[in-house]
C-alpha cells in the first residue's frame, strides 16, 4: 500500500504520513486524542529518519494497541521528535480496515521542494 503525504513543510509531511499510516488500519474519524505518546528516533539521512519514525509508530500500534490521530513533528538535525495523541483501540467502536505489517524503503521518496513524502507499506 503506497501513500504520498504532502505538507507546507517536511515536518508536516511526516505528520501526515503518520496520520496516513493509522488511517489505513482504522477509520480515524472517531479516534479521540486521549492518550499521549512521545517518539524520538534518529537516522543517517531523511529516508532513514522517515523509516525509523513510521516504524516506531507502527510498533506503538502493535505493542500498546493505541491508534494515534494527532501528530506534532519536529526535525532537529538527524533526529525526529514527535508528540502524538490517540486512544486505545476498541474493536466494538472503531472500524478496522487493514493491517500494516511493516514500513519499507522500497520506492520511498522525500521531495524537499514540493514538499512531500512517498512510502510503501507492507500489508
Amino acid at each position: 500500500m503506497m501513500i504520498k503525504a504532502f505538507g507546507n513543510t517536511i515536518e508536516e509531511c511526516f505528520e501526515n504520513a503518520g496520520f496516513a499510516l493509522f488511517d489505513q488500519t482504522v477509520s480515524l474519524h472517531n479516534i479521540r486524542p486521549l492518550e499521549s505518546k512521545h517518539v524520538e528516533v534518529t537516522g543517517d539521512d531523511m529516508e532513514d529518519m522517515l523509516y525509523a519514525y513510521l516504524s516506531e509508530l507502527l510498533f506503538i500500534e502493535d505493542c500498546d494497541n493505541i491508534i494515534l490521530c494527532e501528530f506534532h513533528v519536529k526535525i532537529d538535525g538527524n533526529k525526529v521528535i514527535c508528540d502524538a495523541k490517540g486512544e486505545l483501540l476498541n474493536k466494538q467502536i472503531h472500524r478496522c480496515k487493514s493491517e500494516i505489517k511493516a514500513v519499507t524503503y522500497h520506492m520511498m521518496d522525500i521531495n524537499m521542494e514540493e514538499p512531500s513524502v512517498t512510502v510503501l507499506f507492507d500489508v
